[in-house]
């Protein structure tokens, strides 16, 4: 396809592997697939490129789950949100201007955040204030603008707490799902969403539903003791592929 002849075979391949394993580990864990997906993508495309692609792929699968996952999410989730939305467009805008090579080195910092943010201890299951909901929500939107990576501080909000999986993996989704739209409007009023984007991200969907069917699957077999194991392992394999990459440029 005309659409699609910036990029090469071997772009196309990486990126059908790497969407695979990535819906995967959403499936699964709740999240997992912008952390991991990001900084692959971002080795064989421009930054911005990798973001927005991302976001098409995190909005359909998300759009197509939505009554299950607003039926089961914490009502935070809609706060979260909410922030995110408004804070989207400032991470684009950052990231446009910002170098390649240093948004490849910044996007990895945040896949390490992540694996840090983790290691706190449990908490109990009460929601925290306002002040730590706010700031979740703001600095998730900032960093789906400048990372495609809302998760950093999502997931240890709701993995860290002692709720029931199930919510807290609708909770995450949900947000995620809202920081995609918010991420691909605001790629569209600054002028970086391409059409090609658009076309490659429906031409990899069917890599995203299949493997976001088997993470589900799966979920469903798992204890909750399992499932907070492999979200640690998820995040801590991004971190040191992050590591990796650092160390190597």
């Amino acid at each position: 396809m005309e659409i699609l002849a910036g990029f090469t075979a071997l772009q196309i391949g990486a990126a059908v592997l790497a969407t695979f394993v990535s819906a995967f580990v959403r499936g699964l864990a709740g999240f997992g697939m912008a952390i991991l997906l990001v900084p692959i993508l971002a080795l064989a495309l421009t930054p911005i490129e990798a973001v927005l692609l991302t976001n098409v792929l995190a909005f359909l699968i998300g759009f197509s789950e939505i009554r299950t996952i607003l039926r089961e999410a914490e009502q935070s989730a809609l706060v979260i949100g909410a922030l995110v939305l408004v804070a989207t467009a400032p991470g684009l805008i950052a990231l446009a201007a910002t170098p390649e090579n240093l948004a490849r080195f910044l996007i990895a910092l945040v896949a390490l955040s992540a694996f840090g943010a983790i290691l706190l201890p449990q908490r109990a299951a009460a929601q925290p204030g306002p002040f730590a909901t706010g700031a979740v929500g703001i600095s998730s939107g900032l960093l789906t603008g400048f990372a495609g990576m809302p998760g950093p501080p999502v997931v240890p909000y709701y993995v860290g707490r002692s709720i029931p999986r199930i919510t807290a993996k609708a909770s995450m989704l949900l947000i995620f799902t809202i920081a995609a739209f918010a991420g691909l409007g605001s790629g569209v009023a600054i002028g970086v969403m391409e059409w090609r984007l658009l076309v490659f991200g429906l031409l990899l969907f069917p890599a995203v539903l299949i493997g976001n069917w088997l993470g589900a699957k799966a979920f469903g077999k798992v204890s909750d003791g399992l499932w907070r194991g492999f979200v640690a392992f998820t995040l801590a394999a991004a971190a040191l592929a992050a590591l990796a990459k650092l160390l190597q440029s």
